[in-house]
C-alpha cells in the first residue's frame, strides 16, 4: 500500500483498493450528540468491511473531573489498551471516517497523533462519499485482533484552562471551531453558559470544508494563514465545545502544511466550569 498522503486525508477509491492491505485498521467514528446510541446502531447495519467501531464517549473519551469539559481526554494508558483491543498497532496504518464531515473521525486522527502515531488519515466525505461511490459495506462485527501499543500523549500540545488563559496572556491565537451564534453567546443548546472566552477568534470547523469534503491545502493555508493574529500553527491553540470538533482544525492545519497547533482539551464547557472565569459575547 502506497503510504504518501495517508497521514491527513485519504481518498475512498484510495481505501477500497486497499482494504485487504497488511496493517490496515478501519475504525468507524460515526457519533450523534443528540442520539449517543445512533452511530453504533448506524455501524451495526452497515459499515465499511472490517471496520472496528469507535464510541465518541465510551472510547475516545476520558472520565470526568473539574475542568475536564464534557468530552475529557482519555489517559494514555486506557486509550492504548483501546487501541491494542482493536488491533492497532505502533506500525498500523489506521483510517478513521465517520458519517461524512470528519468532525468525529478527527478526534481519533487527533488521539492517535498526539501519540505519535504518524500513520493515520480520515476518510474525505466520510460514509457519505464511500456508500454514493457504491464501495462495498458489510454487516458482520469483525472479531477482534489482540495487540500490544505503548505510548504516551504529548503533553505539550494539549492545554487545560490555565495554559489556555496564559497562551492568549502571551499574544498567542485560540480559535473557536464552533458554529459563530454559539461563539457569539445568541444561542447555547449544549452548555450551561452562552459566550467564549475573551481573545478567542472564531473560525467553525465547517468551513474547513466544501461539499462535504476537505478545502485543499494551499486553500486551508491561505485561509489559516488569514485568521486575526496569525503568527503561525505552533502558536495556535484549537478549542470548540469540548474538545472534539476542534481536532478538525488541527486536521485542516496538518493537511494544509502547518504544523504544531494544540489543543485545549477541556474547551468551552471545561472554562466555564469555573465561574470566575470571564466570558465574552458579541463577534
Amino acid at each position: 500500500m502506497n503510504a504518501d498522503g495517508w497521514n491527513t486525508l485519504v481518498q475512498a477509491e484510495a481505501l477500497a483498493a486497499a482494504l485487504d492491505a497488511p496493517g490496515l485498521v478501519v475504525v468507524d467514528c460515526r457519533f450523534s450528540l443528540a442520539d449517543p446510541a445512533a452511530g453504533e446502531r448506524d455501524y451495526r447495519q452497515a459499515h465499511i468491511p472490517g471496520a472496528r467501531y469507535a464510541h465518541l464517549d465510551r472510547d475516545l473519551s476520558g472520565g470526568p473531573g473539574p475542568g475536564r469539559g464534557r468530552h475529557p481526554w482519555p489517559d494514555a494508558a486506557g486509550f492504548t489498551g483501546r487501541l491494542a483491543a482493536w488491533g492497532i498497532r505502533p506500525d498500523s496504518r489506521v483510517v478513521a471516517y465517520d458519517a461524512g464531515d470528519g468532525a468525529f473521525a478527527a478526534r481519533l486522527w487527533c488521539l492517535l497523533r498526539m501519540l505519535g502515531h504518524e500513520a493515520v488519515a480520515v476518510l474525505d466525505g466520510g460514509f457519505a462519499r464511500w456508500t454514493a461511490l457504491g464501495l462495498p459495506v458489510d454487516d458482520a462485527r469483525p472479531g477482534p485482533v489482540p495487540a500490544a501499543y505503548v505510548a504516551a500523549f504529548d503533553a505539550s500540545r494539549l492545554l487545560d484552562a490555565e495554559a489556555t488563559a496564559r497562551h492568549l496572556a502571551r499574544g498567542g491565537l485560540l480559535v473557536d471551531a464552533r458554529a459563530p451564534e454559539r461563539f457569539r453567546g445568541e444561542v447555547e443548546p449544549i452548555d450551561p453558559v452562552a459566550g467564549h472566552v475573551p481573545g478567542a477568534v472564531n473560525r467553525p470547523y465547517a468551513a474547513n470544508l466544501d461539499s462535504g469534503r476537505f478545502k485543499p491545502p494551499a486553500r486551508l493555508r491561505e485561509e489559516f494563514e488569514a485568521l486575526p493574529g496569525w503568527r503561525g500553527a505552533g502558536a495556535l491553540v484549537a478549542m470548540c465545545g469540548s474538545g472534539v470538533t476542534a481536532c478538525h482544525h488541527l486536521l485542516a492545519l496538518e493537511h494544509a502544511g502547518l504544523h504544531g497547533a494544540a489543543l485545549f482539551t477541556g474547551s468551552w464547557s471545561g472554562w466555564i466550569s469555573d465561574p470566575a472565569r470571564p466570558v465574552a459575547t458579541g463577534g
